[in-house]
């Protein structure tokens, strides 16, 4: 998960984890905030929550009869989303302009958030109770969502023992600076173009499966992944291999993150809800039929 968190510092995209109550998606994302300095927000959803507790609002100042604009905990460069799918849809799309834009308006003006400007949200499975579905274009607007579920019993053994002890103290470890250095670098890291073609290939055959000899999903895709699908791979891709020390990408860094990048971006049919078959299963069918090119993308030729 942590690995994921950074490939969307780097590629400018937002984050969704979803996962049960306990498994420290919040601590994960706070703590990721706290070593790279900057502004921090933390949203708590309820189902009271209202638009402009999110981006802000005009107030009326009655002894100097003018409007003052108090602007919302949004204005931050880490933005926690904390049970998103515990408000209801209004509030949810509250964020669309924002994440979309990095910008806010409110009345007749237009607020531009601070650079850099992240939203990491966390959900609970939508089977839990009290919970609302997140509106399908405000869930495209996410990057990478990524799915977590218990921990082994070793990880689980660790996690307790370190409850006993006095946590160790959070230090900064990177500037803003660093992060926005490090974010132009991802820019330059090369991609072959067969590999964003490979990345389209996987986003229609989700639209179209019987194409791509998989005519036995169609009953359980009601809608395929948007062309924000393979822009997320690719981007999220070039973002992981700088992180494993490359300046190009591979195959291997698109199928990495293929599932995490298009399992939320899938509108499934009753049937497939009512046969329990999930995004995953689809999405493991797909990067199996989909042919991977054969290039050599360790060695890319200059344009």
């Amino acid at each position: 998960m942590l690995e994921r968190v950074l490939v969307c510092l780097l590629a400018h995209g937002h984050l969704l984890i979803e996962g049960v109550p306990g498994l420290a998606k919040t601590l994960t994302i706070k703590t990721t905030a706290g070593v790279l300095g900057g502004s921090f927000s933390r949203i708590q959803f309820t189902p009271d929550l209202v638009p402009s507790d999110l981006i802000g609002t005009r107030i009326y100042r009655a002894d100097e009869g003018t409007f003052d604009t108090e602007l919302g905990p949004v204005f931050c460069n880490f933005l926690l989303a904390d049970e998103i799918n515990r408000a209801p849809a209004k509030v949810q799309s509250a964020l669309l302009e924002v994440m979309q834009e990095r910008q806010v308006t409110i009345g007749h003006e237009t607020f531009p958030v601070p650079n850099p400007f992240l939203v990491m949200a966390t959900q609970n499975p939508i089977e839990s109770e009290g919970t609302y579905p997140l509106p399908g274009a405000q869930i495209d607007r996410f990057m990478l969502k990524v799915v977590i579920g218990y921990p082994q019993h070793d990880e689980e053994l660790t996690v307790v023992h370190r409850q006993l002890v006095e946590p160790p103290e959070l230090r900064q470890a990177l500037s803003l600076a660093d992060l926005q250095s490090l974010q132009q670098a991802v820019q330059g890291i090369y991609v072959d173009p067969a590999l964003v073609s490979y990345a389209v290939a996987l986003a229609t055959a989700t639209r179209e499966p019987a194409a791509h000899g998989l005519g036995e999903l169609a009953p359980y895709i009601a809608f395929g992944a948007s062309p924000r699908g393979p822009i997320s791979v690719v981007q999220a891709a070039r973002a992981l291999a700088l992180l494993r020390g490359r300046d190009y990408t591979l195959a291997e860094d698109l199928q990495a993150l293929a599932r995490d990048a298009l399992r939320h971006r899938l509108v499934l049919t009753y049937q497939a809800l009512a046969e329990e078959v999930s995004p995953d299963t689809i999405l493991e069918q797909v990067i199996a039929a989909v042919p991977v090119p054969q290039i050599d993308l360790a060695r890319p030729t200059a344009a």
